[in-house]
């Protein structure tokens, strides 16, 4: 089952998941030696990219790719890379790599087979941070985009979309490329918000909720349907209340709100109003 846990406040919740996001990167370094890390743009992760900026891992051995991108230069205002750049790539995080999903932008053919095979040619990602939309879509996987079905079933790692309610073209990894992860965390700030991945949890329809794609009873799944294996995860975490820390810093440690998850659970963090 999905992990629910709710912050009384925003600056709680991206002080926690700051901390959680950095603790499994740094278990992927241990392990084999780098960690891949896959975030959204928007506007909910911001303070969280700030604070995880200035975490203290090595940042040198840290991929960092997008789950989506718009189709637009790097310098443009909805830049999701630009966002990444000014935001995460900063302070400690600065020595990180980061792939781009635009490494051709004016060459869609050249730029989606390349990508691709790039995508293909990484392992296993550590942690995905996946955020949603009203409208239930997550990366650009868009209930009104026409190629919704293609992301959802491709097993090539990204595709090209045109949701009709957003603007611009856009890039997305592939649900079979989003589920091939050691950890997934769906981050939402809001109570509409909250209703919608409510209903997404309950439904089984993928083009009308893409979101519930990685909310099953299993949670993220390698490979959908033809292969199955469950993605373990570790302790959830809330701030300890007598906890006090500065604005912006890491706490030293964290409280595990219950035992270990159970293995295929998939973590769900918001903020109730």
């Amino acid at each position: 089952m999905s992990d629910w846990h709710a912050f009384a406040d925003r600056e709680t919740l991206d002080q926690a998941l700051a901390a959680h996001v950095a603790s499994r990167l740094q278990q992927g370094i241990a392990a084999r030696e780098a960690s891949h890390l896959v975030v959204s743009g928007g506007s909910t992760p911001i303070q969280l990219f700030s604070i995880l900026a200035d975490a203290d891992i090595e940042w040198g051995r840290v991929v960092v790719l997008l789950a989506d991108e718009r189709w637009v230069s790097v310098d443009h205002e909805d830049s999701n890379e630009r966002l990444v750049r000014e935001t995460l790539l900063t302070g400690k995080a600065k020595s990180a790599q980061f792939l781009s999903l635009l490494p051709t932008p004016h060459d869609e053919i050249t730029n989606i087979a390349g990508l691709s095979t790039l995508l293909g040619s990484l392992p296993r990602f550590d942690v995905v941070l996946l955020g949603m939309g009203e409208d239930a879509h997550t990366a650009s996987l868009f209930p009104c985009a026409t190629a919704l079905r293609e992301g959802l079933t491709t097993e090539q790692g990204a595709l090209i979309t045109r949701p009709r309610n957003a603007p611009h073209q856009r890039v997305s990894m592939s649900k079979q490329r989003l589920q091939a992860t050691e950890h997934g965390v769906v981050h939402i700030v809001g109570e509409k918000k909250k209703a919608v991945l409510e209903l997404a949890r309950k439904s089984e329809d993928e083009m009308r909720y893409p979101i519930s794609a990685f909310l099953g009873p299993a949670g993220l799944i390698v490979g959908g349907r033809r292969r199955v294996r469950p993605i373990p995860v570790s302790h959830a975490y809330s701030a300890s209340p007598e906890l006090k820390t500065k604005k912006g810093a890491l706490p030293p440690k964290y409280s595990p709100l219950r035992e270990p998850s159970k293995p295929g659970d998939t973590q769900i963090l918001l903020r109730q109003s």
